[in-house]
């Protein structure tokens, strides 16, 4: 008996598994574009339901997602998080699956049900699926040959909002990104910084750097600028101890959420006449920047021109056009990167909309703050500008610090009132924290 095996079979078997796989592509598309959710299983705090195989709320692992968003906000990393949970002996959310509902999956670990990574907790942290959001097309793969997984940027994907119950609110969801944009590390003493993150120094635009005392009293605990601290020719120290800024965040943080308590009309004015002006003079900053970078590529581009121009006219080497055009080179890409950056920060500008709503509701939410927590901080403050003493090093020098609040920026100085910063033309740029409790 013979076989024959004819030489266009690889090519028709070739053909029917591309046409295959554009068919199911087809397919996932518009199920994406209609909102469907691709993924097959349902995420960890969620089940699907029988009947329409929508997501529903799992209490008992929702429980958990809950608690972990808490922890991360109060101040707690990922890895800490971790530890607590294998500490508790909290099943993951596979093995929690393959228990409760039998679904296996290809990280199932049975010899470690509670071996929780770090890994895992900041997917967990950073999935809008929790916000109640469906997110299609996040990742692709180039093609049936290449199996290697894509992933694309948010602005790539298709987003859905509200598909289906929130576990977590829209405030805890961004207190926590701004926790993780922020990533804070244990000190050797296993202590966190509140801080981390939001204190800057106002001459050279550093983080400031808190040193803790490990000998002495935790009164002695200190902030001074990250440049001065690696050359301290380059910056000054701009030193403030830590139970200093807690005494003037906590009073500024009380007497600002006052005021939106207690004249919510007028505060709102003020916020929305200050940060016009504002959001008017950053905007003209910011197109000023984006003219000179738009004037110094035209001219690199006339450079490139006149190096060419030399080059093939045998006017210097082929080493001196190397030479010459590689520092333009680098420049050139990085304005050429810079310009459309530029241009999405001025369109972000200009939509920017008036937060003192959100912030009313806050300060309505929030009237007995007796002390400064991570998870509070992150939630009023966007960021601290110390400046320096002006007699630096001294006990009871005058010392300038800003506070900028989410949404609604900086608000006056001292106990300065309301209804005085509508009188003003223009309300004071600093807060005056001169007080015998600053000394050093």
């Amino acid at each position: 008996m013979f076989v024959f095996t004819l030489p266009e079979q690889p090519l028709f078997n070739e053909w029917f598994i591309r046409d295959t796989s554009r068919k199911i592509r087809a397919v996932l598309k518009a199920k994406a574009e209609r909102g469907e959710r691709l993924g097959t299983r349902a995420p960890y705090g969620y089940r699907k339901d029988p009947d329409t195989k929508k997501l529903i709320v799992d209490d008992e692992a929702a429980t958990i997602v809950r608690r972990i968003f808490a922890m991360c906000a109060s101040g707690s990393g990922p890895s800490q998080i971790a530890r607590i949970l294998k500490k508790e002996q909290i099943l993951t959310p596979t093995m929690y699956a393959y228990t409760k509902y039998g679904i296996t999956h290809t990280c199932l670990d049975t010899a470690h049900p509670y071996n929780w990574s770090d890994s895992a907790i900041a997917n967990l942290l950073e999935n809008e699926i929790y916000l109640g959001n469906t997110i299609n097309m996040k990742h692709s793969t180039k093609s049936y040959k290449d199996k290697r997984r894509v992933e694309h940027p948010r602005e790539e994907c298709m987003v859905f909002e509200n598909t289906h119950p929130a576990l977590i609110t829209r405030e805890v969801w961004d207190i926590v990104q701004r926790v993780r944009k922020n990533k804070r590390r244990l000190t050797k003493m296993e202590e966190q910084n509140k801080y981390s993150g939001l204190v800057f120094c106002a001459d050279c635009g550093s983080n400031m750097v808190l040193h803790r005392a490990h000998t002495m009293s935790a009164s002695y605990n200190h902030f001074t600028c990250r440049t001065y601290k690696k050359d301290g020719e380059a910056c000054t120290g701009h030193y403030i101890r830590e139970c200093v800024l807690d005494e003037i965040v906590l009073e500024d943080l009380r007497r600002v959420t006052s005021a939106a308590r207690e004249h919510p009309e007028k505060f709102a004015a003020y916020i929305g006449s200050k940060q016009s002006a504002e959001l008017q003079r950053e905007i003209r900053r910011q197109e000023k920047e984006l003219a000179a970078m738009r004037k110094r590529k035209a001219e690199l581009d006339a450079i490139f021109k006149k190096l060419y121009e030399d080059s093939v006219l045998d006017r210097i080497t082929t080493e001196q056009f190397q030479m010459l055009s590689g520092s333009y080179t680098e420049e050139q890409n990085l304005i050429t990167v810079g310009i459309p950056q530029k241009e999405n920060e001025i369109q972000r500008l200009r939509e920017t909309v008036n937060e003192t709503d959100s912030f009313l509701d806050k300060a309505k939410r929030y009237t007995d703050i007796t002390e400064l927590t991570p998870e509070l901080l992150r939630l009023f403050i966007e960021r601290i500008v110390v400046h320096e003493k002006e007699v630096k090093w001294s006990k009871h020098a005058p010392q300038t610090v800003e506070i900028y609040y989410n949404g609604i920026g900086y608000v006056g100085s001292g106990q300065q009132d309301v209804e005085e910063a509508l009188e003003a033309p223009e309300p004071q740029q600093t807060q005056d924290t001169e007080k015998p409790r600053q000394a050093s």
